[in-house]
């Protein structure tokens, strides 16, 4: 073989490498590379111990529907899918509608500003992100908006991770990032402006706890919009194939159980709400906010090649592949849920704070 057959193999392959890591590469590039693929806050060697421990919770399901074991099992689970849904999704941990002619963080992004239109802030306003992640939702709407946001997470990794990001897009002059349970926020009474949660309450064993919560910390009058992952009307509890689906997505994303969606008004004015509107932002004329689970199939098996050739050669911590693949399957029946109409990650529920 001479010397050009040589280069000109080498860099076809050079380029096969580059086009399948890069070019068909993870949905935020500035965000994780693989080869920074961590368990978060758990220590590499840990990693593998820790699954089997996320998983021992759904063989006692007595133990997941108390409150108190339920901050450890979604911490646990955090720090083991959030370095992966950063490099394979993007900073924002949530659904959006379709948006014709829109990229998917476009989507994601005007999804986020509707959350904050809707509960009517202004300039230098504070206002509280719920379940805040990594911050993805926190920095597009204090970007909006310019009110001054403080997000609350559980898990210490998703806060160092946040924190990075706001530094980076230069708004960490309006993003504050707390790592604390919602559930016993520490905040003093009537301190917020306005609140959102966007698709992160459903990890509350009741909803009406972090509800409580969220109420005594808004000021009177003002606004909290929450989107909530519900079943919906068509989810019937005698179809062992709609049973499936919904357990299938409850194991694969640390819920302690999904609610129905006639339950959200109801919990909110148990709490003192005053319910202003309630509506699945999911129906049409919304595009469906599964196609980009559909168009992400070839992507996972790239990535999942990746993610099995680095935990072989021990850059990835032993354990990510069996995260990964549970993290696919999950996708799977988050499509089946919502090709059936059975669930809706977007449950959308606005409340007022009575203003005496």
């Amino acid at each position: 073989m001479d010397s050009l057959t040589v280069f000109c193999t080498g860099a076809l392959i050079a380029g096969g490498i580059f086009w399948f890591v890069c070019i068909l590469g993870p949905a935020e590039q500035k965000g994780k590379r693989a080869v920074d693929l961590s368990g978060g806050s758990i220590s590499a060697e840990k990693v593998e111990d820790n699954y089997k421990q996320y998983w021992s919770f759904f063989r006692r399901p007595k133990e997941i529907e108390t409150a108190e074991k339920v901050p450890d099992f979604v911490n646990t689970f955090y720090n083991l899918v959030t370095d992966i849904y950063e490099w394979g999704w993007g900073q924002s941990f949530h659904f959006s509608p379709s948006v014709p002619g829109k990229s998917h963080r476009d989507a994601t992004r005007l999804h986020e500003e509707r959350a904050v239109d809707l509960i009517d802030v202004n300039p230098g306003d504070r206002i509280l992100d719920v379940g805040c992640g990594v911050g993805g939702p926190m920095r597009a709407i204090a970007a909006h908006s310019r009110a001054k946001v403080v997000g609350i997470t559980i898990n210490e990794y998703q806060v160092n991770r946040a924190r990075l990001h706001n530094k980076k897009a230069g708004l960490d002059s309006l993003c504050e990032v707390v790592c604390g349970n919602f559930l016993q926020m520490p905040f003093a009474d009537d301190s917020f402006d306005g609140a959102y949660s966007i698709e992160a309450t459903c990890h509350a064993p009741k909803l009406e706890e972090v509800y409580s919560e969220i109420f005594r910390v808004l000021k009177p009058g003002a606004l909290y919009v929450s989107y909530e992952w519900v079943t919906t009307d068509k989810f019937k509890a005698e179809n062992q194939e709609h049973v499936e689906i919904i357990q299938g997505i409850e194991r694969g994303d640390a819920l302690p159980g999904l609610r129905s969606y006639t339950d959200i008004a109801e919990i909110a004015k148990k709490v003192g709400f005053e319910v202003v509107k309630e509506k699945d932002l999911a129906k049409p004329p919304a595009q469906p906010w599964w196609t980009r689970l559909k168009m992400g199939r070839v992507a996972y098996w790239r990535n999942h090649i990746l993610v099995t050739v680095l935990a072989a050669l021990g850059i990835a911590p032993k354990g990510t592949v069996d995260v990964h693949d549970m993290l696919f399957k999950t996708a799977d029946y988050l499509t089946k849920g919502g090709d059936t109409g059975i669930f809706t990650p977007m449950h959308m529920i606005l409340c007022r704070k009575p203003s005496s």
